[in-house]
Formats: C-alpha cells, structure tokens, sequence
C-alpha cells in the first residue's frame, strides 16, 4: 500500500496494519466485544445507531481501535491499533476504555505500549462523553510512564482533532509515517479561520520533524524495525 513511484502511503486497515507490525499468529486481542451503547440517543441525518451498524458491516468491528498483546520482530509489547475505516477512526467510550484498559494491563504485565493512531478525534455523536476519553486516556498513560514503561505513539494520515491533542502526541518517542496528515484542526479550517495561506507541507509529517513535534519519520517497509529497535533501546533504560 505504497505506491512505488511517488512513496504515497495509501491508509491501511487494522487487520493490514497487524499483519505489517506483529510477529506471526502472536497478537491476542482482548475486549472485542466492547459496544457503545449511544449514551446521547444522537441523531443527525440518521440515527448513530444506524451510523454504527453501517460501520460494524464495513469493517466487521465493534468499533474504531483494536487492543492486545503482542510480539514485534520478538519484543513483547501492548499494541493498540486504529482503524480509519470506521467512522473516520473517531474516539469514542469504547475506543478510550479499551485504550485505557490495555495501558493499565501494560502496567501490571510490565510491557511497553504502543499506540498506532489513524483517527479525525473525537466522536461528536458521543458529545462530552468523548471528550472525555482524551483525559482519561492520558492519565492512564501517566500511570505507565510513573511505573518506567515506555510510550511508543505512532501517527498515520491522519492524526487529528482530540486524538492529536491528547495520547497521540504524548509518546517518549513519537514516530510518523511519510506524508501524514497531523495536527488538531485540518489546515483547510484554519485557513479559512486566519484567512491566510499556510506554508507548503504544513500539517504533514515532514514539517512536523522540521519544527520538533515528532522524533522520527519511518517507511511503512521499515516501521517494523524502527519500532522493534526502539523497544530494545528503551528496555534498557
């Protein structure tokens, strides 16, 4: 899924990125039966629940984060892995309850944590529930980082809204995919709000590096190495 004349990376499902980052038949996934249960009883265009089923069917997920153990290149490791395809990869209850409970496993199976985020933020038929999720998760990663285990974030286009400003942006390393598209607000937003033009790549993974936001750029074909030489590293610290 990257074209091999212009190094484009096209977006990735879960089941895809599992298969490009975990040692064969070694990820155990847990919680996957959590469902919300539309708190607000939210209604757009359509019903969320209408909304959720649609993309239950499109992904065959309960919701937009898959979570469990799992062995990189032999490093044992939680990993949490985002899914654009449903709903945009929005956060929602479930997606910060099993966030937080994979991190608080981590702690008692004394693991490091990695986040793979592909997401538009929060989930606005989930209102201040949602939100809410920013800082629950983030506390949760505290707890980890308090007990010495490391955080390893890793953005993909896109990282955006209350994803970007809370745990995708909180990693002691932060790694980023080629091209991303990272920030809170979209740049077409912005532009429209500053009525000015933005520098050419804003927003994208390279002007992130440029300006310190990130710590390093990784090709898919090599993501798997740079995340397994990271865990080695940091174990030893």
């Amino acid at each position: 899924m990257v074209c091999p004349k212009c190094d484009y990376h096209f977006r990735l499902s879960a089941e895809q990125r599992l298969e490009l980052l975990c040692d064969r038949q070694s990820f155990e996934e847990f919680d996957v039966g959590l469902k919300t249960n539309d708190p607000l009883s939210f209604k757009d265009s359509m019903r969320y629940r209408e909304r959720l089923k649609r993309a239950e069917k499109k992904t065959a997920q309960m919701d937009a984060v898959r979570v469990g153990r799992a062995r990189i290149d032999g490093h044992r490791a939680m990993l949490g892995v985002f899914n654009f395809a449903f709903m945009g990869g929005s956060m929602g209850l479930v997606v910060g309850e099993k966030l937080t409970r994979m991190v608080e496993a981590a702690i008692q199976e004394r693991l490091p944590v990695i986040i793979v985020s592909a997401s538009g933020g929060a989930r606005m038929q989930e209102g201040i529930y949602s939100l809410m999720q920013m800082a629950k998760v983030t506390a949760a990663l505290v707890r980890l980082g308090e007990r010495g285990l490391p955080y390893i974030s890793v953005l993909t286009d896109p990282t955006t809204g209350g994803v970007a400003a809370s745990f995708a942006m909180q990693g002691d390393v932060i790694v980023a995919e080629p091209g991303a598209l990272i920030g809170f607000a979209g740049p077409r937003v912005i532009e429209q709000t500053i009525r000015s033009k933005l520098p050419e790549g804003f927003q994208r993974s390279e002007f992130l590096l440029e300006h310190g936001m990130v710590d390093l750029i990784s090709p898919r074909a090599e993501l798997k190495k740079t995340l397994a030489t990271l865990l080695e590293v940091l174990a030893q610290q």
